[in-house]
């Protein structure tokens, strides 16, 4: 049972070449993600300007999300393969350790985010939609940077040879 889907393919479309255009399609949709993100948060930061609508400490969740989206993408596959010409300061752990902090942030933010929605908004029978905009905010940089680095990681597979 555990291997039923091993041999399901996806049907091919003939009439669009996605070897050619896989980057750019990830990174275009991750720059949206990551646009949409920040578009609500400022949307809800203009709609409720006063700290007793929407407190200014939340925005920190969106900011220690968008420092682990830079974190994150310092670090390159070959880096954490150890397959990169330039070691770096420390190296292959160096890098892994840089990547681990900066996933933990990603994932500390999208926890505090979800911390704010319920226990500032859900729990106290006020408007939601600046605790949905807090959430939303640091699920699509979540998701941002889940399309960008699952593209580079299956990318580097194709490109050693593992997957065809």
């Amino acid at each position: 049972m555990a291997g039923f889907l091993d041999n399901f393919r996806w049907p091919e479309c003939e009439c669009i070449d996605w070897s050619e255009r896989r980057n750019a399609v990830a990174s275009v949709v991750a720059g949206i993600l990551f646009f949409t993100g920040w578009w609500i948060m400022i949307d809800a930061a203009v709609v409720y300007p006063k700290p007793e609508q929407l407190n200014h400490a939340f925005h920190t969740c969106g900011v220690f999300s968008t420092l682990a989206f830079f974190m994150i993408n310092a670090v390159s596959n070959a880096q954490v393969r150890g397959d990169s010409y330039e070691s770096g300061c420390l190296g292959r752990t160096g890098a892994r350790v840089w990547l681990f902090i900066g996933f933990m942030l990603m994932f500390g933010s999208l926890i505090a985010s979800m911390w704010i929605l319920f226990g500032a908004y859900v729990t106290q029978n006020t408007d939601v939609y600046p605790g949905l905009a807090v959430f939303f905010q640091n699920a699509l940089i979540f998701f941002r940077d889940t399309v960008h680095w699952n593209h580079q990681h299956w990318t580097a597979v194709r490109v050693c040879g593992i997957l065809r």
